[in-house]
């Protein structure tokens, strides 16, 4: 059991590190500004607090690569909302981006380059060809339609709260459904797909670099 929460503990570490702060922070100071001073001044203060984020984690040693990307949603989500003139369309790219990331993830299934396999080809380096084989894709087609109806349910969610227009409702829901949901879903994903890897009884990623023949000891770190 401890190796496991150790397991999930060090992955969870790997895909956010720091990186969240940047998402979660200016959304709420858009809100909070907004309904005090008016849209103008919500749209600087969240520009500003992007800003002094990536300065902080640069004066900190830290990378700014996530601070920058954060900068540039703060940027994309304060246009919309500026040339619309409605404080409710800042949060029109998130709705955008789920919508994307949904049909992305159909897409992938259905091509049969499951979206799960390729993030976590892109993110740990590992052979593509692996991810491939019969014996290991159906665990990352699997997780894939998870995550497909992820982003179909929090589309949903976010387009029924855009409706509404209740500016600090759309704040919270929107951390609610980032962080928090997908770091759910990417637990449970850890947890069904390394089992899932178990009992397809394929090679592990070592194994298949090593040429090694049945059987095999699988998959037992990482997915």
């Amino acid at each position: 059991m401890k190796n496991i929460l150790y397991e999930i503990t060090d992955e969870v570490k790997s895909v956010f590190g720091g990186k969240t702060i940047g998402a979660i922070v200016p959304p709420i100071v858009f809100v909070i500004t907004n309904s005090i001073f008016g849209l103008l001044w919500a749209i600087l203060a969240a520009v500003l607090t992007a800003v002094i984020i990536g300065i902080q984690r640069y004066l900190k040693g830290e990378t700014i690569k996530y601070a920058a990307g954060g900068l540039v949603g703060v940027l994309v989500a304060s246009a919309f909302s500026y040339y619309a003139g409605n404080a409710a369309d800042y949060f029109l790219p998130r709705i955008i981006t789920s919508g994307f990331l949904f049909l992305v993830s159909v897409i992938s299934i259905i091509v049969g380059k499951p979206i799960a396999a390729l993030s976590s080809h892109i993110s740990r380096g590992w052979d593509l060809e692996w991810f491939m084989r019969k014996d290991v894709k159906p665990a990352y087609r699997e997780v894939s339609i998870v995550w497909a109806l992820l982003f179909l349910l929090r589309m949903y969610l976010q387009l029924l709260l855009y409706r509404g227009g209740n500016l600090l409702v759309m704040a919270w829901a929107n951390t609610l459904l980032g962080f928090p949901a997908t770091l759910t879903v990417l637990i449970l994903s850890y947890l069904y797909g390394t089992w899932r890897l178990r009992n397809l009884r394929g090679p592990g990623i070592d194994e298949y670099r090593e040429n090694k023949t049945p059987p095999w000891r699988g998959q037992r770190r990482g997915f």
